[in-house]
C-alpha cells in the first residue's frame, strides 16, 4: 500500500467513523474514484485502533469509571444496546457487498440524511442514563444494527435513536460514543480472525503506510468527536443531512450519466 492511500484512507476513517456521514460509504466512494483496491483486513484493524484510541482520548474519564465500577447501569445499557448488532451483524455479514452497488450506497446516504433531519428537529429531550430504560437501549441498539450497510452512519443513526427515546443531547452523543468502544472492537476481532483463517500477514514495506494510517484516523477522528459533540448541542446535524444528499446525487448522475467512477 501507497503511504498517500493510507493517509487518504485514514483520515476519512477517523472523520466518516464519528462524523455522521457513513465511513464504510465513503471508503466505499473513495476505492471508486481513486481506483484504490480494498486496503485488507490488515490495515482495517489498524485504522479501527486507531478511531479506538480517539474515543478513549476523548471519553477517558467514562471509560475509567466503566471498568472501576462494572456494574453499573451505564454498563447494562451498552450491552443491551450491542446485542441487536451482533444478531444483524452475523446475519448479513457474507452479503455486505450487495449493499456496495451505487444504487443502494445512494440510498443509504439518503436515509442517513432523513434521519440527521429528525434528530435536528427533536426538541424535548431531558432523560440522562440514570432515566433511561432498557427498551430505549434496544431502540438505540436496532437503529446501531439498521446502520451495517455502506452509507449508513453508525453514529447518525444511534444518536436518532436515542434523541427519539428522550435523553438529552449530551447523553445521546456520549452513549453513542461509548457504544462505538464495543462496535469498532467487535469489528476489530472479527476481521483478526478472517486474517487467522486466511493467514494474511503484514509484509515489511506495509508498516510504514499502516503507521501512517493509525495515526492520521486516531488524529482526525479526536477532532471529529469534538466537533460533532459541539455541533450537536447546537442542533446543526442538518447540514451533514445536505452533504449526503448532494454526495448520493453525485452517486446516481455519474452511474446513470457518465460512468466515469461507477458502472454498478
Amino acid at each position: 500500500m501507497e503511504i498517500w492511500q493510507a493517509v487518504i484512507l485514514g483520515i476519512v476513517q477517523g472523520i466518516a467513523e464519528f462524523l455522521p456521514i457513513s465511513s464504510s460509504g465513503h471508503l466505499v466512494v473513495l476505492q471508486h474514484i481513486f481506483g484504490i483496491n480494498e486496503p485488507g483486513i490488515t490495515f482495517d484493524i489498524v485504522v479501527h485502533i486507531g478511531t479506538l484510541c480517539a474515543v478513549f482520548a476523548v471519553f477517558w474519564r467514562d471509560i475509567l469509571s466503566l471498568i472501576k465500577n462494572p456494574f453499573q447501569k451505564m454498563t447494562a445499557m451498552l450491552i443491551v444496546a450491542t446485542l441487536p448488532v451482533v444478531v444483524v451483524g452475523f446475519t448479513l455479514r457474507d452479503h455486505i457487498e450487495i449493499f456496495q452497488q451505487t444504487f443502494f450506497l445512494a440510498a443509504a446516504f439518503v436515509f442517513t440524511g432523513i434521519l440527521l433531519l429528525i434528530a435536528d428537529n427533536i426538541k424535548h429531550t431531558n432523560k440522562t442514563i440514570r432515566e433511561m430504560t432498557f427498551l430505549d437501549a434496544i431502540i438505540i441498539g436496532c437503529m446501531q444494527a439498521i446502520a451495517i450497510p455502506p452509507g449508513i452512519s453508525r453514529s447518525g443513526a444511534t444518536i436518532t435513536g436515542a434523541l427519539v427515546s428522550g435523553l438529552t443531547r449530551e447523553t445521546a452523543a456520549r452513549f453513542s460514543f461509548l457504544l462505538s468502544i464495543i462496535a469498532i472492537m467487535g469489528a476489530g476481532i472479527l476481521e483478526a480472525a478472517d486474517i487467522y483463517q486466511s493467514y494474511e500477514g503484514v509484509y515489511r514495506g506495509d508498516i510504514p503506510a499502516f503507521m501512517v494510517g493509525f495515526i492520521t484516523a486516531a488524529v482526525s477522528g479526536y477532532f471529529s468527536i469534538r466537533l460533532l459533540l459541539e455541533l450537536i448541542k447546537k442542533a446543526k446535524l442538518k447540514y451533514f443531512a445536505y452533504y449526503v444528499f448532494i454526495l448520493a446525487a453525485l452517486l446516481l448522475v455519474d452511474r446513470f450519466v457518465f460512468n466515469w467512477f461507477f458502472t454498478a
